[in-house]
């Protein structure tokens, strides 16, 4: 893995070799088209990650479900302004 002049990660390069070690373990099948980053999910007061908000985020762009459950509602926002950027 490479990191840039501030120490970060290089994401980009980090998602091949990550989908690269996924076709070779698991197998070609399984590798994923996309890889995303991001600092926290969206998870339950309980600590259980809201797999439904990700995936109305990956469809419809917006999340229209029940999240009276949710912990921190800015994890939602940066994931959405996120998926706008690409």
């Amino acid at each position: 893995m490479t990191q840039d002049s501030a120490g970060r990660l290089n994401h980009e390069e980090l998602g091949r070799e990550l989908r690269q070690w996924v076709a070779e373990k698991i197998g070609a099948f399984a590798r994923p088209e996309e890889i995303r980053f991001s600092e926290g999910l969206p998870k339950t007061r309980s600590g259980k990650i809201m797999r439904r908000l990700l995936r109305e985020l990956v469809t419809s762009h917006t999340v229209t479900g029940d999240v009276t459950t949710l912990e921190d509602m800015n994890v939602v926002t940066k994931l959405a302004a996120q998926h706008d950027e690409d």
